[in-house]
């Protein structure tokens, strides 16, 4: 996939069910060699959804090929902190992983942060994309529990890059 023929735009509400197809289709099989199988079929439910206020926010983006299918999606959030922000749910379609498509999400994306005056991304990744973060200048702060709901706790690395 070359960078001419990806398109990145600010994701709508009306992206919403594509979202859900996209992380329904794309975590199972991402996630599989990093969490237990008694893991992932009580949390992919839970991650496997598109957030209503994070798609309506403004500040999170879809990638899409030439053909208009929807590639990839990522974007931020405002941090409880002054002038933080935290990545939010970045995946790539499983069939086109390492074409660039999620380098060029995260890099609007932190762009975009930078242009409304936040100095610092905060990250909760995944174990699997750990080594993404990392390739895209993210520093590992060390593991954590990411509470998804009751008795479900998902491990993820705490990462930070300053913008």
């Amino acid at each position: 996939m070359t960078q001419q023929t990806l398109t990145i735009r600010t994701a709508t509400p009306g992206d919403m069910a594509e979202l859900d197809n996209l992380f329904a289709r794309s975590y199972p099989a991402l996630l599989k060699s990093d969490y237990p199988p008694s893991l992932q079929v009580m949390a992919l439910p839970i991650l496997s959804r598109a957030n209503p206020r994070l798609v309506a926010s403004g500040t999170y983006y879809v990638a899409e090929g030439a053909d208009g299918a929807l590639l990839g999606a990522g974007g931020w959030s405002l941090s409880g902190a002054s002038r933080r922000g935290q990545v939010r749910h970045v995946v790539t379609d499983r069939a086109h992983v390492r074409q660039g498509i999620g380098r060029a999400l995260l890099t609007h994306a932190m762009a975009e942060a930078r242009r409304a005056g936040l100095s610092r991304l905060d990250c909760q990744s995944t174990l699997t994309a750990e080594p993404f973060y990392r390739a895209c200048g993210f520093r590992s702060l060390g593991r954590i529990e990411v509470p998804l709901g009751p008795g479900i706790v998902f491990p993820a690395i705490a990462m930070e890059r300053a913008l």
